[in-house]
């Protein structure tokens, strides 16, 4: 019998690499210190999973950010500054991204459990083709290599659009849409999965929401732990997700789950869990 999952289309940072998605906020937060402009964690995380040409301009539309800029520039941000920092970001991104390409623990195995249940695996990002390409090569070391990589840039619109995931489905000839599952750590991941027609499951410990790599991770005392983590996980719920684990290593169960559903005649968006 062919599996009822046909596709499962992952993001990258925060969910199979950079256990709490800490390469796009040191490269922000760095770039802006440099111009004389800090900017918090939290500042920088708000936006996290959009292109980073769209982050930056999220973030130089920020009300607090656009005042902080005004103060030490004399002006507030322009386009002009937009394109300037962007230009700045992109390779700081490279460099941070670089750095942390380490797998999640279970994603190697996830991947292959896929594999072996005729599965296909693509995936989406907010970093470009440039900020991916050191990534890709560490992570198909550490054994996870998609067929089907869609960076920013690659569709006319990024996140919360569905333009990723679909060319992802086109790329793997996966259709339709409601026999793929799109996997994210970051609420507008799991809205690009939702309008794309796909099963969400959210990612809720290893990634943007809460923040903190593996070993500041696990150094939490249990009710904080538990507490960030249930903050992330409500997050990904008011967005949509179908479901929500901690990390991708408690992947392959829920795979199941939707399987069955999908046999059952359920959509997504209808309550199975």
């Amino acid at each position: 019998m062919t599996f009822a999952v046909k596709a499962v289309i992952f993001d990258w940072a925060g969910t199979m690499v950079d256990f709490g998605c800490k390469a796009p906020v040191n490269a922000l937060t760095q770039v802006f210190a440099q111009q004389g402009v800090p900017i918090s964690e939290a500042e920088a995380r708000a936006d996290m999973g959009r292109a980073k040409l769209d982050h930056v301009t999220a973030l130089l539309h920020e009300p607090g950010i656009v005042a902080r800029w005004s103060a030490h520039f004399g002006k507030a941000p322009d386009a002009h500054d937009i394109e300037r920092i962007y230009a700045l970001v992109e390779p700081a991104m490279v460099a941070a991204a670089q750095a942390a390409a380490e797998l999640i623990p279970g994603a190697a195995a996830a991947y292959a459990a896929l594999l072996a249940l005729g599965v296909k695996v693509g995936s989406g990002t907010g970093y470009t083709p440039e900020m991916m390409a050191a990534i890709r090569t560490a992570a198909a070391r550490q054994g996870y290599a998609p067929e089907v990589v869609i960076c920013a840039g690659d569709t006319p619109s990024g996140r919360p659009a569905p333009l990723m995931t679909w060319a992802a489905l086109i790329g793997l000839d996966v259709w339709p849409a409601s026999a793929a599952i799109k996997v994210d750590d970051a609420p507008v991941g799991i809205a690009e999965g939702r309008h794309a027609g796909c099963w969400t499951v959210g990612i809720a410990a290893s990634g943007n929401s809460v923040g903190l790599d593996r070993d500041e991770f696990a150094a939490l005392d249990d009710a904080t732990r538990a507490h960030r983590v249930a903050a992330a996980t409500a997050e990904l719920r008011a967005e949509g997700a179908d479901f929500v684990i901690d990390d991708v290593s408690q992947l392959l169960p829920v795979v199941h789950q939707i399987a069955a559903a999908i046999e059952a005649g359920r959509k997504p968006g209808e309550t199975v869990d």
